[in-house]
């Protein structure tokens, strides 16, 4: 089988290839092809990647090529996880709306809108490639932000897509811990949208222990998700770490304003994986990695892959997948993020018991702004932006949606196609 990552120079890479490494007996993968613009990055995480699977022992050749029709041509899936406009485009994202009292993240509000507006466009262009090259039965795994957005921009044309993110499996490697028990036992009441999500249970051989966690752990809850406890009780379920930005934003948005933006942070970060990747001596993942984000993502990715490439039967894994009823006060063609049965036919979303009057108001607001997100992205134009920005729960002030709306637009000229050269 041949699989092959788009944005193959990401420092993410060799997290991805150490989890192929580490299941050389159950996902038939003879060749890895990285696709990336950036020769230099391929340069290194290239040669790296092969030493991760010989180190292995692990058969598969990598190769590296800046062509993407080059790179797509017979694969059985293809894996997107772009950063279009890189960390300086990120770190635009993490502070522009800080000069309106908004928080600053690449992945919600205005940021996370700026980030769609650059995404959707490369990701269709590549689909559509991916289509008539590798043909239309081949899956693409959507990894790039926001995962939501751009699954559901795939999906809409046509496109053979699931959108996957790391935060189900994190918090699944996170609670086995604290019980004790292996992680492969745990499975989650996982329910929402990309980055807004809850867990309104946790099933260790069918047993809710989400009750348990509440009462005796919620402590070490709060310090891994950043989440008052008590308020966890008090839903009696676990918010993600993004919840932060709506249930303390005012106070996130005070941190931010003294605080570099995590794009620094990251930026430095790859540059010292970089020097690693580039020592030939080093043939094993770097602890730095660890540093990067994505924690667990090579797992998710692999486990699914090896799924949708029939290599396993029907299997339960946390994706993105359209809602087609399971909650039904959002429309069908909404991507929601839920426990789903995925096979060589893609992922059908589980039955979901009715959703709390506490969190459904809040999916359905934020499910609004994606409609209005992602028709800004696929037509553009200044007013698709402010509306978006209106319709946001953390935004939500006509003039602050009219100012953000400018801005996102000046910062991002050369990166939108509807504005660059106009």
């Amino acid at each position: 089988m041949k699989l092959t990552v788009v944005g193959g120079g990401s420092t993410y890479t060799p997290e991805l290839i150490d989890g192929i490494a580490g299941r050389r007996t159950s996902l038939a993968v003879d060749e890895i092809v990285l696709v990336d613009p950036d020769e230099h990055r391929l340069s290194l995480i290239g040669p790296f990647s092969q030493r991760l699977l010989e180190h292995a022992g692990h058969p598969a050749k990598v190769r590296t090529t800046t062509s993407l029709e080059e790179g797509i041509e017979g694969a059985s899936a293809v894996l997107l996880q772009l950063r279009v406009g890189g960390q300086k485009a990120r770190a635009s994202d993490e502070t522009f709306p800080l000069t309106c009292g908004c928080v600053g993240q690449e992945t919600t509000g205005a940021g996370g809108l700026a980030k769609a507006l650059r995404t959707v466009p490369v990701v269709l262009d590549i689909a559509e490639k991916v289509r008539r090259i590798a043909g239309p039965d081949t899956w693409i795994v959507n990894f790039t932000n926001p995962v939501g957005i751009v699954t559901r921009a795939l999906l809409q044309e046509g496109h053979k897509a699931i959108g996957l993110c790391n935060v189900a499996i994190t918090f699944q490697r996170w609670t086995s811990a604290l019980l004790g028990v292996d992680p492969s036992t745990v499975e989650l009441e996982h329910v929402g949208l990309n980055h807004l999500t809850w867990e309104r249970g946790v099933y260790v051989d069918g047993v809710d222990r989400l009750p348990e966690l509440l009462a005796d752990h919620v402590e070490g809850l709060a310090e891994h998700i950043g989440i008052d406890g008590e308020l966890m009780r008090r839903l009696n379920m676990v918010p993600s770490y993004y919840l932060n930005y709506f249930y303390n934003h005012d106070a996130v948005v005070k941190k931010q304003l003294t605080s570099p933006p995590r794009a620094e942070v990251v930026a430095a970060v790859e540059k010292e994986l970089l020097d690693i990747y580039g020592d030939p001596s080093v043939v094993t993942k770097p602890e730095q990695l660890s540093q990067r984000g994505g924690a667990y993502y090579s797992e998710a990715a692999v486990q699914l892959v090896h799924a949708l490439t029939g290599g396993a039967g029907a299997e339960k894994h946390v994706v993105n997948v359209q809602n087609n009823g399971s909650l039904p006060f959002l429309p069908d063609d909404a991507v929601i993020e839920v426990s789903s049965t995925v096979d060589s036919n893609g992922g059908r979303a589980l039955p979901v018991r009715p959703v709390e009057p506490s969190i459904s108001g809040l999916i359905s607001h934020v499910t609004a702004y994606e409609y209005l997100a992602l028709e800004a992205a696929k037509h553009g134009g200044r007013d698709r932006v402010a509306n978006a920005l209106l319709a946001h729960p953390l935004i939500g002030q006509h003039a602050i949606a009219d100012q953000l709306a400018d801005e996102l637009i000046a910062q991002n000229r050369d990166l939108l196609p509807w504005v660059k050269g106009n």
